[in-house]
């Protein structure tokens, strides 16, 4: 029996790992993992430089369609949208989203709906309409999971008051230690809690707060251009808030009209081009109507393709004014930014918040301040 990761390390490997296994072949099910692996990465120049991935056991005439229909049942769900990823983003096989046979079978996921998003210009009406079934159903699923967050960021402010509802994130940390200290037990250091205390959570009304997302649809901004309309879907509607959804490119659009439709908002973005925030922040902060109640969120990698003092320049007034600026260099789930830091750190400078939220955690902002 082959050792499971003897076998990994040769599928990992290719042909070229074959000593792995001391000379024993893979059986059926192996091989046609490695044929399917070897039909994506055996065309990388790289790996064939590296010894890896040199010639493959598959049969070279195997089709887009017949590997994507191959790899479902070999490998895991997590796996399977790793090798689609792959295809569209690293290696541009651009008929995974192109061809209509391709999309009427593929399972929908985040890596083909920023495939689709890239590659729609390319597309017939046929196969767009195909394409709108991918864009659909992995929005309808983030807005399910975001929806839960945004809700719970907006169920009420914390007051200092003693509530029944017994949650633990209610729980009033403070005040209970104080009330149970003369419970202190010495020989094990810890507090026996008697009576534990809870914050309230109480809803009162709130004054109408503008939120204005400014969005760099640019092409490496492809995560926050999708995170961005589905949280301001998300945020469409919700008591004492008001919100705008402007994308940016050396151009400023407009895209408000679609907010509570993000596959339509999503369908009309067009990612590629330059990039000019300082004319972006110049129209979000022509929308500002009750400067004290506008949070204006600037969603970008901060690499100025216009005038970085004119930006400045307009956060520094916007701040002045009393409105809140946020400056996030990434809005996907994973927040992981890659940003122009000198140009943000003078942002900073001039006021505005800066660093990088979650879809989640920029709701809860919203909220918090919404709620004073």
């Amino acid at each position: 029996m082959t050792d499971p990761t003897l076998e990994r390390w040769r599928l990992l490997l290719g042909e070229p790992g074959g000593a792995c296994l001391g000379g024993r072949q893979l059986d059926a099910r192996a091989a046609a993992r490695d044929a399917a692996l070897d039909w994506l990465y055996g065309r990388d120049d790289d790996l064939r430089r590296r010894g890896v991935r040199q010639g493959g056991t598959g049969p070279s005439t195997l089709t887009t369609f017949d590997w994507l229909d191959d790899i479902a049942p070999l490998f895991p769900k997590e796996t399977v949208e790793r090798l689609q990823r792959d295809a569209v983003e690293r290696y541009e096989i651009h008929d995974v989203v192109t061809d209509p046979a391709v999309l009427a079978r593929i399972e929908p996921n985040p890596a083909l709906l920023k495939a689709v998003l890239r590659t729609k210009h390319l597309m017939n009406p046929q196969v767009l309409r195909l394409a709108r079934r991918i864009v659909e159903q992995v929005v309808r699923q983030l807005m399910e999971k975001l929806a839960t967050e945004v809700r719970s960021a907006f169920t009420g402010t914390k007051v200092r008051r003693s509530g029944g509802m017994r949650l633990a994130r209610n729980f009033d940390m403070a005040k209970t230690l104080r009330a149970n200290l003369g419970r202190y037990q010495p020989e094990t250091g810890k507090v026996v809690i008697e009576t534990p205390f809870f914050f309230s959570r109480t809803r009162r009304h709130l004054e109408q707060w503008q939120v204005i997302l400014l969005v760099d649809q640019s092409g490496s901004m492809v995560d926050s251009v999708i995170h961005s309309a589905v949280t301001a879907a998300c945020l469409w509607g919700l008591p004492g808030v008001r919100t705008h959804l402007v994308a940016f490119d050396t151009e400023v659009v407009d895209l408000t009209a679609d907010v509570d439709d993000p596959v339509e908002l999503l369908m009309k973005v067009q990612l590629g081009g330059g990039t000019d925030i300082a004319r972006a922040a110049a129209y979000g902060a022509g929308l500002v109507d009750r400067p004290r109640r506008a949070i204006v969120v600037l969603i970008s990698d901060f690499y100025e393709g216009g005038d970085p003092h004119r930006l400045v320049r307009v956060v520094r007034d916007l701040v002045a004014q009393g409105s809140k600026v946020l400056g996030l260099a990434a809005l996907d789930e994973q927040a992981n930014p890659a940003y122009d830091r000198e140009l943000a750190q003078r942002l900073a400078d001039a006021g505005a918040y800066v660093g990088a939220m979650t879809p989640g955690e920029l709701a809860t902002f919203v909220a918090e301040h919404v709620g004073r």
